[in-house]
């Protein structure tokens, strides 16, 4: 009798997380939605509508997307959950925001001005030489930043839970992301002390 209780109960927390993670993984999706959707109104407000407090106000709220899966994750994690892939990718998701999220607001906003406000081609990124290098440099700096950021709030989310057993996830990921940070840090790094020489151009008709 004592075996099938524990059993059930097992089976039903099981499920239970197993629900927990697929909620967390659609609210991530749902707040990348509402992030380009504020981001492209903000756009819209500024370089269709002329409204440009407007699109100020649009652009500064795009980021506060992110503390709805901020406070959903750390609501059940408080709640007695079990760190799950999903609480990891719900971190890294709000650190590449925090990283890349400037980036990729000038991104889209070069495009829309010159689509639709007659602004300059987007530039195009640079592929050799010294240029290349810096380029690859900044990157890897908003990747640092990315991951500063994630793997904060995953060392925030395990003291927070105080259960090592609960957030073993999370640890996994932040050791999982500080090797992929190292590696690409030695990649881009290298253009530095070895840029890309300009005879390694692909002729653009081979292309």
């Amino acid at each position: 009798m004592f075996y099938h209780d524990r059993a059930r109960l097992f089976r039903n927390t099981f499920v239970l997380n197993r629900l927990d993670a697929v909620m967390l993984v659609g609210l991530i999706l749902v707040c990348e939605v509402l992030f380009w959707v504020v981001l492209l109104s903000g756009l819209a407000a500024r370089y269709l509508l002329r409204r440009e407090r407007l699109s100020r106000v649009l652009l500064v709220s795009a980021p506060l997307v992110d503390l709805i899966l901020l406070t959903a994750t750390a609501l059940d994690l408080r709640a007695g959950g079990t760190a799950t892939v999903a609480h990891s990718l719900a971190a890294v998701y709000i650190g590449v925001s925090v990283g890349f999220g400037h980036r990729m607001v000038a991104w889209a906003d070069e495009r829309f001005a010159h689509r639709y406000a007659g602004g300059p081609a987007p530039t195009p990124k640079p592929r050799h030489g010294r240029a290349h290098a810096a380029h690859e440099r900044r990157a890897w700096l908003h990747h640092l930043t990315a991951w500063a950021v994630g793997c904060g709030l995953l060392a925030l989310a395990v003291v927070l839970v105080g259960d090592a057993e609960r957030t073993a996830a999370l640890w996994g990921t932040a050791r999982l992301w500080t090797l992929v940070l190292v590696v690409d840090g030695v990649i881009s790094l290298s253009y530095t002390v070895r840029p890309r020489p300009e005879e390694d151009r692909v002729p653009a008709g081979a292309r």
